[in-house]
């Protein structure tokens, strides 16, 4: 039975649907914010940037805060552990553009951690709490909160920071059903996530392990969560989104990509890759998303994929790279993908 709930709010921005790319670090730039998009997300998050201004003179901060070409709400994720620090990046990127600014406390990564930044500040409800405070009111546009269930299993206190988040303004909450000791590691529990639901009035979206159509309809009905985010499950199969989109709307599977859908979609990501990196860092920052998009591909074998990957990889200009695309996935087939990668192997062109 597809489900027929009234679709999030963010402050004033309706969202189009209950399915969200979940910011990522590396991953969710411009180019795939954009893809996503496309192909069905009714909301991106971009990658977080710093609240110190003095480090966004940097090339990664600068192309981390381009938005440009982008639809609305254009959403920002900031990172830090300074209110008042926070509160002045909310500002100054809300005066660039920004239509969302989403807070980071759930990133587990040690180098954010050690900075009293990201998931380390569950273990302070107080400076949660002045975060929150501070930010809210440094703003006019919505200000949201993506968090861990905790700092770890013996210290579970995300019901308690939603409370304070809901006191304290934030319009929307992601919750990563894991602590932060457990990084990306174990299943996923949606338990937290349905105590907070039942515990604030706000829009929760329920965060991790969300890899399929089933699995998000069965977590929105388990949490009573107002929608999904998808973070990793995107990875690689960025028709996710249009497919959980459909499936809650309609009851049923879409059909998957053709193959000839598929390449095209490749080689327009590919192409936004190149034009927003540069040729060189294009190349090289191409090199993990197709082999995202090689490890979903139901095609080929684990072999296979490990040689179309080396192959890949080692290719070092921007049409060498689409023509890859254009040999192993506009009309490919197992039989011809296998055929091809034991042709580049026997002239010794694919390294292992």
């Amino acid at each position: 039975m597809p489900d027929s709930p009234s679709l999030p709010r963010i402050g004033r921005h309706t969202l189009p649907n209950r399915v969200i790319l979940a910011p990522m670090a590396g991953v969710t730039d411009r180019p795939f914010r954009q893809l996503c998009r496309q192909l069905g997300a009714g909301l991106v998050v971009g990658e977080m940037v710093t609240s110190d201004p003095g480090l966004w003179h940097t090339r990664k901060s600068r192309q981390r805060m381009d938005h440009r070409g982008e639809p609305g709400p254009r959403a920002v994720q900031i990172a830090g552990g300074d209110a008042i620090q926070l509160a002045e990046a909310a500002r100054l990127n809300a005066e660039i553009g920004a239509e969302i600014i989403d807070i980071n406390m759930g990133c587990p990564a040690k180098k954010v951690c050690n900075k009293a930044a990201g998931s380390a500040l569950l273990r302070d409800e107080a400076l949660v709490a002045e975060i929150l405070d501070a930010v809210v009111a440094a703003v006019d546009v919505p200000v949201t909160l993506k968090i861990r269930t905790g700092w770890c299993a013996e210290s579970n206190n995300g019901v308690r920071v939603a409370r304070l988040a809901q006191e304290a303004g934030i319009q929307a909450l992601a919750v990563h059903g894991r602590h932060r000791q457990q990084r990306y590691t174990g299943m996923a529990e949606y338990d937290t996530i349905a105590a907070i639901k039942s515990a604030v009035k706000i829009p929760v979206f329920a965060n991790g392990d969300i890899d399929s159509p089933e699995k998000a309809l069965r977590v929105l009905d388990y949490t009573g969560a107002d929608a999904v985010m998808v973070g990793r499950g995107a990875q690689g199969n960025p028709w996710i989104f249009r497919e959980i989109d459909h499936f809650l709307r309609h009851g049923e599977r879409l059909g998957s990509p053709s193959d000839q859908a598929r390449a095209e979609v490749l080689r327009t990501h590919l192409g936004a890759l190149h034009d927003f990196y540069g040729d060189h860092q294009g190349v090289r920052i191409a090199r993990k998303h197709v082999g995202w998009y090689l490890s979903g591909d139901t095609r080929i074998d684990e072999a296979l994929c490990r040689d179309l990957k080396a192959r890949f990889n080692g290719l070092d200009n921007v049409d060498a790279q689409h023509r890859f695309i254009d040999e192993h996935f506009r009309y490919g087939s197992r039989a011809t993908l296998g055929r091809q990668s034991r042709n580049v192997t026997s002239k010794g062109t694919c390294a292992a």
